[in-house]
C-alpha cells in the first residue's frame, strides 16, 4: 500500500514483479492469490506482471558480463563456515557478510574443493567498496559491500542480481520497501553500478510486526486477507486499519485508496514498526 501511495502521488507508474526465481520451490497459485489480495485492497498497477522465472536469459548474461570483466570467482563455503568465519567490516554491514574465504584461492585449491563434491556459488569482488546511499525515510547509509553472490550453488540465480536486472528492465526509479532490506541496498547499488545499469532511489518503512515482536508470519494466526475474511473483516476493513498504522485514517474509518493518496505525506509517515493484535 506504501509503495503504491508513492507512486500514484507522483504521478508515476506502479509495477508488479513475482519474485519467484526457483519455480521449484514456488507456488504460482499462491502468487495469483497474493495478486488478488492486493487488487481486494483497491491497488492496480501498471503494465503486465512480470515473473521473474520467465527472465532468466538477461539474469545469466547480466552474471556472463560480470564473468567476462574478471569481476567472480567460485565460492565453495557453507553459510554455517561464513557465519563461524566472523567478519570484522570498518562500520555496518549486512548479517553474515562474506570474509573472503575463497577469493584468492590457487587453482589447484578449486580442483580440490571440486574433488571434494562440493557445489561453487559465484561471488562478484566487491574489494571492500563502501557505497552511499540516501534512503528518502532513512537518510545516508552507508555501508562496505562485501563480495556478495550472484548465482547460488545451486544453479539458481541469487536475488540481488534478478532485482537490479529487473529494476532497470521495468524502468524502476524508486523501489519502496520494509526496512529489513535497508542494508541490501548499498549491495544492488554497487551490482547496478558494475553492470552500467541506471541507480534507483530508495524508501524503507517500518515493517509489521506480530505480537511477540518480530517480523509477522503465519505463526501469527490470521494474517493474511483471506484469513481475515473469513474472521468476518472486511478487504475495506483491513485496508482502514493498514491506513490506521499509518496514521492516514482514524480507528475504524472507511476509507478508499484514492482518499489515502489525498492525505499522503511520506514526511508523515511513521518511523516506528507497528504491532498487530491477535484480535
Amino acid at each position: 500500500m506504501v509503495a503504491w501511495l508513492f507512486a500514484r502521488t507522483a504521478g508515476s507508474r506502479f509495477v508488479m514483479r513475482i519474485e519467484d526465481l526457483d519455480p521449484a520451490a514456488s507456488d504460482a497459485t499462491v502468487a495469483d492469490g497474493q495478486l488478488d489480495d492486493l487488487a481486494a485492497l483497491g491497488l492496480d498497477w501498471d503494465e503486465p506482471v512480470v515473473w521473474q522465472h520467465e527472465h532468466r536469459e538477461r539474469y545469466d548474461a547480466a552474471i556472463a558480463a560480470l564473468e567476462d570483466a574478471g569481476l567472480t570467482y567460485p565460492c565453495f563455503c557453507t553459510r554455517r563456515e561464513i557465519q563461524q568465519a566472523g567478519v570484522a567490516p570498518h562500520g555496518p554491514a549486512p548479517e553474515g557478510a562474506y570474509p573472503g574465504t575463497c577469493r584468492d584461492l590457487s587453482p589447484a585449491e578449486r580442483a580440490r574443493r571440486q574433488a571434494e563434491g562440493r557445489p561453487a556459488a559465484l561471488r562478484v569482488r566487491a574489494d571492500a567498496t563502501r557505497v552511499r546511499i540516501v534512503d528518502r525515510l532513512r537518510g545516508p547509509v552507508e555501508v562496505e559491500v562485501d563480495d556478495l553472490v550472484v548465482r547460488r550453488n545451486d544453479g539458481v540465480v541469487a536475488y540481488n542480481l534478478a532485482v537490479v536486472v529487473d529494476d532497470a528492465g521495468q524502468g524502476v526509479g524508486e523501489v519502496v520497501r520494509g526496512d529489513d532490506l535497508l542494508l541490501s541496498s548499498p549491495r544492488q547499488s554497487f551490482l547496478a553500478r558494475l553492470l552500467g545499469l541506471p541507480p534507483v532511489d530508495y524508501a524503507h518503512v517500518p515493517l509489521v510486526l506480530g505480537p511477540d515482536g518480530k517480523r509477522l508470519a503465519k505463526r501469527d494466526g490470521a494474517v493474511t486477507l483471506s484469513d481475515r475474511v473469513a474472521l468476518g473483516e472486511s478487504p475495506g476493513a483491513v485496508r482502514s486499519r493498514l491506513a490506521a498504522s499509518l496514521g492516514l485514517c482514524g480507528p475504524g474509518e472507511s476509507v478508499s485508496m484514492a482518499q489515502l493518496a489525498e492525505r499522503f505525506d511520506p514526511a508523515r509517515l511513521p518511523t516506528e514498526p507497528w504491532v498487530l493484535s491477535a484480535s
